[in-house]
């Protein structure tokens, strides 16, 4: 398994931390890495949710799609992570017409890692983490996090502030 090495967390990320590395499944089947793909073009949000399909993480995700011009305004890349498969992300994609990449976390490896697992329903906790990228300093480290409840939607503009 591409994500053996990441370890379990109780918390949330704390800004500061340098971000686990990962490799998970894009809605299109292709393997991506957030050193190797995600952190080179700029700032990474990375946006947990619990489930494609579900009434507030449909909203969360749409309006992401609605400002991803914002989000790239500022050199950043939007990618949401849950535990649904390849193929679920795929059809919510499709149906939506979302422009960001959903990350299939299905052994919920990642948000563990970042501290974003909802044991009771076993799937994402709703957070969402941006981390610096680029090349200088502080490259791969998390710059903000923010996790609230499973029904409570993100505010873009707050992200957007954080992105430097």
């Amino acid at each position: 398994m591409a994500n053996e090495h990441l370890t379990p967390r109780d918390k949330p990320i704390a800004v500061g931390e340098m971000a686990p590395d990962f490799t998970l499944t894009d809605q299109d089947r292709k393997e991506v890495s957030l050193f190797r793909d995600l952190l080179p073009k700029g700032d990474v949000v990375l946006s947990f949710y619990p489930m494609d399909f579900s009434p507030v993480c449909t909203t969360e995700m749409k309006c992401f799609t609605s400002d991803i011009a914002k989000f790239e305004g500022k050199g950043a890349t939007v990618v949401g992570i849950s535990a649904d498969s390849f193929f679920c992300h795929k059809a919510w994609a499709d149906s939506l017409g979302l422009k960001q990449t959903l990350l299939a976390d299905m052994h919920r490896a990642v948000c563990r890692a970042y501290g974003f697992y909802f044991a009771p329903l076993n799937v994402s906790a709703r957070g969402t983490v941006v981390i610096k990228g680029g090349a200088g300093p502080g490259a791969g480290r998390v710059a903000w996090v923010n996790s609230r409840e499973l029904k409570d939607a993100i505010n873009n503009e707050d992200i957007l502030a954080a992105i430097s």
